[in-house]
């Protein structure tokens, strides 16, 4: 069985970006929720800083969907190249 890189690639980046997306909203709203997490984040993105702004909600959601493309297309093509089908 081959797995479909640009499906993994998709749902990965997906999955990655609404997760971001939804720490850092609740982050908004409840100031401690995700705190160490987006930090980890701010010292991974360059321009991220994690500071509670609608702005910085977006260039770190769209920074996730992007991470998570790649590392799900990674993760099919070593699938496929090491599955031996």
């Amino acid at each position: 069985m081959r797995l479909s890189i640009k499906g993994l690639a998709l749902t990965a980046g997906i999955l990655w970006g609404a997760a971001m997306f939804a720490v850092a909203m609740v982050n908004l709203v409840w100031p401690t929720y995700g705190t160490t997490f987006l930090e980890v984040m701010a010292s991974v993105y360059p321009g991220y800083s994690g500071d509670r702004h609608v702005g910085q909600v977006m260039i770190g959601t769209g920074y996730a969907l992007i991470d998570g493309g790649i590392t799900g297309a990674l993760v099919a093509w070593l699938y496929n190249r090491f599955s031996g089908d």
